[in-house]
């Protein structure tokens, strides 16, 4: 895959975790006050880096399989089947009725989310002029 298009896909994969995390925050922020409920955490970017460290490391020794029952002692991920995961954070509690939503934490992440959401999208908008200006040129 050439750099233009995986850059794309990543920035791409970027903005829907960014949609999917808005939705989590806001089912957060709406339960807020209801006991016992767990807050939401969305978990993608740990995992894809861990991906695209694989692509460019390899054991010093790989170990050779003779037969397709052996277990590697290495498998190369690819990015595009890390997946965007919804967590429960079932270990922390906020409020005294079990809940722990905390909505200043919650209005931060929000926060947090819409400015890697906008940095997203502007870069995706430069890397289209990028490739318009090549085509104008």
């Amino acid at each position: 895959m050439n750099t233009f298009a995986r850059t794309v896909d990543l920035l791409h994969r970027a903005m829907d975790t960014g949609t999917v995390r808005r939705q989590v925050i806001a089912n957060n922020l709406a339960n807020a006050d209801v006991p016992n409920f767990k807050r939401t955490e969305v978990n993608f970017e740990s995992e894809l880096k861990r991906a695209l460290e694989s692509e460019r490391k390899r054991p010093a020794l790989e170990l050779a399989r003779t037969d397709e029952r052996h277990i590697p002692n290495f498998k190369e991920r690819d990015y595009r089947d890390v997946q965007i995961r919804r967590v429960l954070d079932y270990t922390s509690t906020y409020n005294n009725n079990g809940n722990n939503v905390d909505p200043e934490q919650e209005f931060m992440h929000a926060t947090q989310n819409q400015m890697s959401y906008t940095l997203f999208t502007q870069a995706a908008a430069f890397e289209f002029s990028q490739v318009n200006q090549v085509l104008r040129g």
